[in-house]
């Protein structure tokens, strides 16, 4: 993995105008409301993350979109940063699903998880679903090197229900 990027993008004056009270005390308490002003623009801060990107997965449609409810992301992405979307996998990998899993499967270990410290910025949620996700591989998942083909061959079998006519 890589360094990452770390982007400020300024939003128009009519966004900062609306914005839920929630989300304002939010954006405070994390600084990024003081670092707004000496933001970029949308197609700037898409050009410098393509770039990284690009670094990393050199075929257009390959690189997976991962984090915590990434749906919306995409969502924002397709909508205003297509070129970057557009290097995206249609796949996602959503530690949240995983989560969500954790907490209905091993309740211990879901309670157990890291805590956050990313404080709503992007590059630190990131880091933290990053952490999230190696936690999970690790108290959840089974371990390396995982089943061999035959015991992953004969759990398939024993799960796959005959399709009846």
């Amino acid at each position: 993995l890589g360094e990452g990027v770390d982007i400020v993008i300024r939003p128009p004056d009519a966004a900062l105008e609306t914005m839920p009270e929630v989300v304002r005390q939010m954006h405070t308490a994390s600084g990024l409301l003081d670092e707004l002003a000496g933001g970029t623009t949308l197609a700037d801060a898409e050009e410098q993350v393509l770039a990284y990107v690009r670094e990393h997965v050199k075929e257009p449609g390959k690189a997976p979109l991962c984090g915590n409810s990434v749906g919306t992301d995409r969502g924002f992405l397709a909508r205003d940063m297509r070129d970057l979307e557009s290097y995206l996998h249609y796949r996602i990998v959503d530690v949240s699903s995983v989560k969500e899993l954790a907490r209905r499967w091993f309740p211990r270990a879901y309670f157990n998880s890291p805590d956050k410290n990313g404080n709503h910025r992007a590059l630190a949620d990131i880091r933290d679903s990053i952490t999230e996700l190696r936690y999970y591989r690790e108290a959840v998942f089974v371990p390396q090197p995982g089943p061999d083909s035959e015991r992953a061959k004969e759990i398939a079998a024993r799960l796959v229900t005959p399709v009846t006519p």
